[in-house]
């Protein structure tokens, strides 16, 4: 049942401890009084816990660990990844921005995505990132022109689109050819080609993505297959590689999922690169952060009809969109207490819209107005894709060492919802 979250394997460190929710050695329902809610808590044993597990897996290889900002992106929890020796992969000049104020290494931070702006460009290359990931033949030359116009040599990889499935939800692929990501095998080859003729880039490595929350290898393992013979192919060119960027997309339990883990991922994909004499880059998000965050919200009004009983809580899609986008599932339960008293009902939202359900005819304990209910599994691709839809302030986000917590996002102030806005003079 819902409430008996720990029989479905989660590795994490949140657990019951005398009928309450715990973080770590914290009480969740004492954070949620102290701070309010909604609130995202994080657990900083499990970031570390599950960075560590993927470091030491990889640890026969040269490799390099790049944490995907995207997934969350708070400046203490990309803190902590510095402090772990993560580099990092970004997709924007704002995540860079946050990665360099975080104290990382730029030497360490591979920069993805189809339309990286002109501005984005040379601030990457002022900051010497180790490489672009470049996913078009126009990006290539770009960066090639910006980096003469700085007096540089900018590093890059091609993305190649190995045209795999990876057998996720639709939303979240992203190496098959229907997608916009990255450069099929044939006109990767010819952007290496053409790179020999622009004197500003230097091709360092061969980068590939397929997808998010992959639970098996296979798709993996077929994909490297299939874009390995290339590696050998550009090296013919006269180019002489150092990395191969496998990407990221390590699945997670969110429901009764069975994804592999770090030592099964290592032992499946560590025969077929290591004699490639390459460094590996991997770009994990969901792996290391999903299961180290929860979202509390406070339940407000709970409401019956003929055909439904709805339990109506504080947090809403602008805090949590991803059962909107992607249908998916997170557990909920009562920060209170294991009781086996169930009842089913929709879990929905402030918003004004009727997509605001994080949970429709849903199992779940028993509760009253004013308890609380924790949303699992919502330290990944949560509070970073959250926003100010009906004028609702963004959650405050609190992480949790050991037997302390700490405020490292504060709630938005209604103030600061228009803070960028203004009113023209012909309107005063």
């Amino acid at each position: 049942m819902e409430q008996n979250f720990k029989e479905k394997a989660l590795m994490d460190f949140f657990d019951f401890k005398k009928d309450r929710l715990y973080c770590e050695e914290v009480d969740v329902n004492k954070i949620a009084d102290e701070v309010g809610t909604p609130v995202y808590i994080y657990s900083a044993r499990t970031l570390q816990d599950h960075y560590r597990k993927l470091d030491t897996a990889f640890e026969s290889i040269d490799h390099l660990i790049c944490y995907s900002i995207k997934t969350n992106s708070n400046i203490a929890v990309l803190r902590l990844m510095v402090r772990e020796g993560a580099g990092f992969d970004i997709v924007s000049s704002g995540e860079l921005y946050r990665a360099v104020q975080a104290g990382a290494d730029a030497g360490k931070i591979v920069f993805a995505g189809v339309a990286k702006t002109e501005d984005e460009v040379r601030e990457a290359i002022k900051n010497d990132i180790l490489f672009f990931s470049v996913e078009s033949i126009q990006e290539l030359e770009r960066i090639d022109r910006i980096a003469g116009e700085l007096g540089k040599r900018a590093r890059f990889s091609i993305r190649v689109n190995p045209d795999v499935d990876p057998h996720t939800h639709k939303n979240i692929t992203t190496g098959k050819l229907e997608n916009k990501f990255g450069l099929d095998v044939e006109m990767t080859l010819k952007a290496y080609g053409q790179s020999l003729d622009l004197e500003h880039v230097e091709a360092v490595g061969l980068q590939m993505h397929i997808g998010s929350q992959l639970v098996s290898d296979e798709p993996f393992i077929e994909a490297i297959e299939k874009v390995k013979p290339l590696i050998g192919k550009i090296r013919k060119l006269g180019i002489e590689l150092r990395y191969f960027d496998i990407g990221g997309g390590l699945g997670v339990v969110y429901n009764n999922e069975k994804p592999t883990t770090a030592k099964q991922f290592a032992e499946d994909i560590l025969p077929l690169v290591s004699d490639l004499g390459l460094t590996l880059v991997l770009e994990p998000g969901r792996f290391i952060a999903a299961n180290a965050g929860i979202l509390v919200t406070q339940v407000q009004y709970i409401k019956k009809n003929p055909v439904k009983r709805f339990v109506i809580v504080d947090a809403g899609m602008n805090d949590l969109m991803r059962p909107l986008l992607y249908d998916s599932y997170h557990r909920i339960i009562s920060t209170m207490s294991n009781s086996e008293n169930m009842i089913k009902a929709d879990v929905v939202g402030p918003i004004c819209e009727s997509t605001d359900v994080f949970a429709a005819d849903r199992e779940i304990p028993e509760v009253n107005q004013g308890d609380y209910l924790a949303l699992m599994t919502a330290g990944a691709y949560c509070a970073s894709m959250s926003s100010n839809y009906n004028s609702k302030p963004k959650a405050a986000e609190v992480l949790v060492v050991d037997d302390k917590y700490y405020l490292i996002r504060q709630r938005e102030s209604e103030a600061e919802l228009i803070k960028n806005e203004s009113i023209p003079e012909f309107l005063k």
